[in-house]
């Protein structure tokens, strides 16, 4: 069982590179709502906060004094048993708070948790503060990414940061891996390893023989996608991705400029020209399916890439899968306001697996179920193909 100092250590560092995230921004990037999938930064430091207090802290920590008694208004997601919130959308309306008090409600909450765990705490509210840790971790990833959307919708395409390299080229050529039919167990595991209800509910799946690409789609292949009509082809599309295709007039992938004939994309470090070897980024499932028509090659399904994900390399690029986001067999959503964290979702929605260049190091793992609605392209997804 992890410690209470190992536990402290781990819960300071989440809360310390969450603010070290925000570091390069100016006081005017932290309200920018552009969209209503993206946050804006100064949210996302208040909802994590807001969410040890809501729920540890509130119920756990003897004569715990609220911050503000409005901020459960302001910071609450979507938790319908916590009460009501401010409407998505208007999350950028929210000029107060401002940035400085939303710091401080920071520090206090994390110096209350700090405390709290020092006094030594039961397994359960240990448990709820691992959820905590790995929610944040969760909306770091977020974080970074809707950070790139801001700057990025940005006419002046700004540089956030030089530190992070987003577009790494692929070191291989890719092969097909063959994987036998046969039946395979997929969901986690090791119950000792942190992990999501949804991942929970091992079961069997009977595979088919199928091939699975070793290398990710680079963008040097979706140039040629691209170039050789791909975005004109209805054929190759679903019906509802052609509309989307149309009334967006989606042309290529998100962050891309054509400029005297070259290619270049938005990246954290500012625009730059695009690496032709590098995998492709920032596609929406939409647009996976319509590559791997083009390819005559479809997407693996779920089952099929945590099967064959030792015989790869993976964590570039979230990777679209062919599979809806559903129950594993037994699944069961835990009691109270944690039963809304992942179940409410299984609608709608594709899987996706691996991780990316955002992703924590904890969140890398072959059975994290990743998910978004079919039209998304904000976060760093790519393509596997299969066949």
């Amino acid at each position: 069982m992890i410690t209470t100092e190992t536990l402290v250590s781990f819960f300071s560092e989440t809360r310390q590179h969450t603010e070290q995230l925000c570091k390069p921004l100016e006081i005017e990037d932290y309200v920018v709502q552009p969209i209503i999938d993206v946050s804006p930064p100064k949210w996302h430091l208040g909802h994590t906060t807001w969410f040890f207090e809501a729920f540890i802290l509130k119920h756990h920590k003897p004569n715990y004094e609220l911050f503000n008694e409005d901020f459960a208004f302001v910071f609450n997601s979507y938790y319908e048993t916590l009460g009501k919130r401010v409407v998505r959308s208007d999350r950028g309306n929210l000029s107060r708070p401002s940035v400085a008090k939303v710091y401080d409600y920071r520090h206090y909450v994390t110096q209350e948790m700090i405390e709290l765990l020092s006094l030594g705490i039961s397994k359960e509210v240990r448990a709820l503060v691992l959820v905590g840790i790995h929610h944040e971790k969760q909306h770091q990833e977020l974080l970074l990414t809707d950070i790139k959307y801001i700057l990025g919708n940005n006419p002046l395409l700004p540089s956030y940061s030089d530190a992070i390299i987003e577009h790494k080229s692929v070191e291989e050529n890719a092969t097909w891996v063959p994987i036998q039919e046969g039946i395979y167990e997929i969901g986690q595991e090791d119950q000792s390893q942190f992990h999501y209800d949804n991942e929970l509910g091992r079961h069997k799946v009977y595979l088919q023989d199928f091939e699975i690409a070793s290398a990710l789609v680079t963008n040097g292949e979706y140039i040629d996608f691209i170039e050789n009509g791909g975005y004109k082809d209805f054929n190759l599309w679903h019906a509802e991705a052609w509309d989307w295709v149309k009334t967006n007039e989606i042309t290529q992938p998100m962050y891309w400029h054509k400029a005297g004939g070259v290619w270049y994309h938005y990246t954290l470090n500012g625009l730059q020209k695009i690496n032709s070897d590098s995998p492709l980024t920032h596609i929406s499932y939409f647009e996976a399916f319509a590559y791997a028509q083009y390819k005559e090659c479809r997407l693996p399904t779920e089952f099929e890439w945590e099967s064959a994900q030792k015989y790869f390399n993976w964590g570039q690029r979230w990777e679209w899968t062919e599979s809806a986001y559903l129950p594993y067999p037994n699944y069961k959503k835990p009691d109270g306001a944690l039963g809304e964290y992942n179940g409410k979702f299984m609608v709608n929605q594709k899987v996706l697996r691996g991780g990316s260049i955002a992703t924590p190091p904890e969140h890398i793992r072959a059975t994290y179920r990743n998910f978004f609605p079919t039209n998304l392209r904000w976060q760093y997804t790519g393509i596997r193909l299969a066949k």
